[in-house]
């Protein structure tokens, strides 16, 4: 998060209170934060560098939160936000830093640990505290950011207009014979200039290239007829933004202008469920059976949305299996497609939020075919 993000000290307490709240509901005896955006999210600190040297914020239910931090890094750790709202312990190149942090621990205590923690400190840990136990934080508690307030929301917001902003550039530009490599870079430019600290990826995926979800951007020359999947987001001012839209270059079919209506619609179908209260699985069923209607199920072949918010893939997943309630402040993607081996691939996407009465698009730009030179 940049030092732009409106959180104070207080935004921060209530993170981590909530935060071992919850660990407690969940039957943990606290939460081990390693570097990373739990860690951001809960204190504003990010630290300079991913070293060896062991960084844990240890959150317990009926505790103050404690930032285990080397010594050297302290300086910088005490000028975060949120560190007025915890204590920091450090310790020096010549002491342990495991047995420091045991002194915190309940050793027969079962702890949730940032999925992202190395695996060094965390075996550490357990020889230290054999009697202890750990669950990744996207298993004991996989809605811990899901819920965004206010501030995070309007964040949000401000990262979906960057991208659509990005979006109505680049149809704008050149398509056909360039290469995609090309085309993702000024795409990623684009993002840049309007706002993006950070680039997460620039799909640009023409033709037969399209069919694949994952392409990213190669070095095959976009020709005259082709379909062009463009898919890209990153971070702004720390939250994320993540949209698609399927372009043309020139003219197309029939058959292309009838599958990308399907998607189009699929995308609404999806969109309309969204309301507090619905599972998520409700979200995909109702984008996935436009599609399979329409005789086209067996070429949707990934999960309708994924959560975002200080990273663009979290909880919750619009999928399948997931009973997951939609809440108000939860953001998350709608993004149907089509995708035909060998021939071409149909994506569209926007950023939902959950409304107390429905659901707010946090990306605007057109959804019909757009039709690029």
């Amino acid at each position: 998060m940049t030092g732009t993000a409106p959180f104070t000290t207080d935004d921060y307490r209530a993170r981590m209170e909530r935060a071992a709240r919850e660990a407690a509901d969940a039957g943990l005896a606290g939460l081990l934060v390693a570097p990373g955006p739990d860690l951001v999210w809960l204190t504003g600190y990010t630290p300079p560098a991913a070293t060896e040297r062991l960084t844990l914020l240890v959150l317990a239910p009926g505790s103050d939160p404690v930032l285990v931090v080397p010594a050297l890094e302290a300086p910088d750790a005490a000028k975060a936000a949120g560190a007025p709202a915890l204590t920091l312990r450090d310790w020096t190149d010549a002491t342990d830093p495991y047995a420091a942090t045991a002194a915190l621990l309940d050793d027969g205590g079962r702890f949730g640990i940032s999925d992202n923690a190395w695996a060094m400190h965390l075996l550490a840990l357990q020889k230290v505290l054999p009697g202890t136990s750990y669950a990744s934080l996207t298993e004991a508690l996989p809605m811990l950011r899901a819920v965004k307030d206010a501030a995070e929301l309007e964040l949000m917001a401000a990262a979906g207009a960057a991208a659509d902003r990005a979006f109505e550039e680049i149809r704008k530009v050149p398509f056909g014979g360039r290469r995609e490599s090309e085309v993702g870079a000024e795409l990623a430019e684009l993002l840049r200039r309007f706002g993006h600290s950070q680039v997460d990826f620039t799909i640009v995926a023409s033709g037969p290239n399209g069919a694949n979800p994952h392409h990213e951007v190669g070095d095959r020359v976009i020709e005259r007829g082709d379909m062009v999947v463009l898919d890209f987001g990153g971070l702004k001012d720390g939250y994320g933004s993540d949209t698609s839209r399927t372009v043309h270059v020139g003219e197309p079919t029939d058959e292309e202008r009838r599958v990308h209506d399907l998607v189009r619609a699929a995308q609404e179908a999806g969109f309309r469920a969204v309301r507090p209260g619905v599972a998520c699985q409700e979200v995909d069923r109702a984008a996935r059976a436009v599609i399979a209607d329409a005789g086209y199920g067996d070429y949707f072949i990934h999960r309708t949305g994924h959560g975002i918010g200080v990273t663009t893939h979290e909880p919750p997943y619009m999928i399948e299996g997931e009973e997951q309630p939609l809440v108000p402040g939860m953001c998350f993607s709608v993004e149907p497609g089509v995708y035909l081996p060998g021939r071409f691939g149909v994506r569209i996407e926007d950023i939902v939020t959950v409304t107390e009465d429905g659901g707010r698009r946090l990306n605007d730009t057109t959804r019909e075919l757009v039709i690029v030179d």
